[in-house]
């Protein structure tokens, strides 16, 4: 049975559009379009960022630093004649600082143990300062008349002792082994007061620098 358009066209079998006036005849099926995901932001997940800490030793730039300008300053200050044993004052106070300095520089807020390296190395770095100083002050001595043991011995004549220890003592600084014995004796001495002031001030400044 033919079929008509609404314009009175005769059509075609199957015929999807009128030839005539272009009506269509049969219902166009329009794909269905999915519909699009939602844009989803790019999860970052935070990292953990480990921060290496350096040992304290003398291969730590920043502490030898910090050291070095601590015991540079302790080291002068002990030649003033201020008090009395201010020395003591000078090298506890640069032990601390060092600890102080450090962390204003590296943020890091050190244990006592931390505390006490770095004080040891301003320590070992004011007796290398000290030593320096002394031995650029007995310079002259040493250049004088009667030496630096004839130095020594009239600080001995002046001093109030006992005869026998005082012939013993000038025995000891007549001769060179018995000078270099002496001098010995008291770098170690000195080494020994220095490095534990030091010491005792950068676990002083662990502890105290700790609680801010």
């Amino acid at each position: 049975m033919p079929q008509f358009c609404t314009c009175g066209a005769e059509l075609p079998a199957d015929a999807r559009f009128c030839h005539k006036c272009g009506k269509p005849q049969t219902e166009e099926a329009t794909p269905e379009m999915a519909p699009e995901a939602p844009a989803v932001a790019p999860s970052f997940q935070p990292v953990a960022v480990r921060v290496e800490r350096r040992e304290l030793n003398f291969h730590n730039p920043v502490a030898v630093r910090v050291g070095l300008s601590m015991a540079s300053a302790a080291a002068l200050l002990s030649w003033l004649p201020l008090i009395n044993l201010g020395f003591v004052i000078w090298w506890v106070a640069a032990g601390f600082c060092s600890v102080y300095l450090y962390h204003r520089r590296t943020g890091e807020f050190l244990s006592v143990r931390n505390g006490l390296r770095i004080g040891w190395i301003t320590g070992v770095l004011t007796f290398a300062i000290m030593t320096v100083l002394f031995t650029i002050s007995v310079i002259p001595l040493a250049l004088s008349s009667g030496g630096l043991a004839g130095v020594y011995q009239e600080q001995i004549r002046n001093m109030p002792m006992h005869d026998a220890n005082m012939e013993q003592a000038l025995r000891m600084f007549q001769s060179p082994s018995g000078l270099a014995t002496v001098l010995l004796f008291t770098l170690v001495l000195f080494f020994g007061i220095i490095t534990f002031l030091c010491t005792a001030g950068g676990a002083l400044g662990a502890k105290i620098v700790g609680r801010e």
